[in-house]
């Protein structure tokens, strides 16, 4: 599933808005922009919203510290200010898009599968796509062109995690925190046998040989032309 970081100081808007949007995504919230770097620090995450206004360090800050150290991280701000010259600032920052408060929570979401499409990590709405392989995160099914590919849950979201990072290596304790959680008793090894399952699953269809690994790194989903 999508991961969401969602930075919002108004514990009523941050509820409003996590209950509107928790059954297309997975939603971490915090309310400060101190926490909000130490989780962009310690978690992946595909896409950010983040409030301006924050106690402490605001917004615009959190913006300018993680602009250069995010790969394909999308950024919508939200904001209660109009002003031209926070908008532009945003966007020079590396901000996605910026909706003005009061909002439509429909508007909201629109503009999400809009920033993960741009980023390649939706081609469809609930859909990631790899060359045959299609992905639906609503109804947690997999297909390679006309055919079901049954995976249990723990492979269903690894296959996502690669999709989501295709050409993007990712580290084994990346995987493991993004699969397992970091308060997981197991191993990181698990994650190991983990991509050898997905791999057989993979198999019959060809698509194994894109789930590189990279000795003593971690692994990818490799578009090999």
């Amino acid at each position: 599933m999508i991961k969401v970081l969602l930075v919002e100081d108004n514990h009523k808007i941050s509820d409003n808005i996590y209950t509107y949007l928790k059954e297309d995504f997975q939603i971490d919230q915090v309310y400060t922009g101190e926490d909000a770097l130490l989780h962009l620090e310690a978690f992946s995450y595909d896409l950010v919203i983040l409030d301006l206004m924050l106690p402490g360090k605001d917004g615009m800050s959190v913006l300018a510290e993680v602009q250069n150290k995010k790969r394909q991280l999308g950024v919508i701000i939200l904001t209660a200010k109009e002003d031209l010259g926070d908008k532009l600032r945003a966007f020079q920052l590396g901000a996605e898009d910026y909706l003005t408060k009061p909002f439509f929570m429909e508007e909201l979401k629109a503009r999400m599968y809009v920033i993960l499409k741009r980023l390649g990590k939706m081609t469809e709405e609930n859909t990631l796509v790899f060359k045959d392989l299609h992905l639906d995160l609503k109804q947690k099914s997999v297909w390679i062109k006309d055919e079901k590919i049954e995976l249990n849950e723990r492979l269903f979201h690894l296959l996502e995690y690669l999709m989501l990072n295709k050409d993007i290596l990712l580290f084994k304790e990346q995987i493991f925190e993004r699969i397992c959680g970091y308060d997981s008793d197991a191993s990181t090894e698990i994650i190991e046998v983990y991509m050898s399952h997905l791999r057989k699953k993979l198999s019959p269809f060809g698509y194994d040989v894109y789930v590189v690994t990279k000795r003593g790194m971690g692994y990818m989903l490799e578009d090999k032309k």
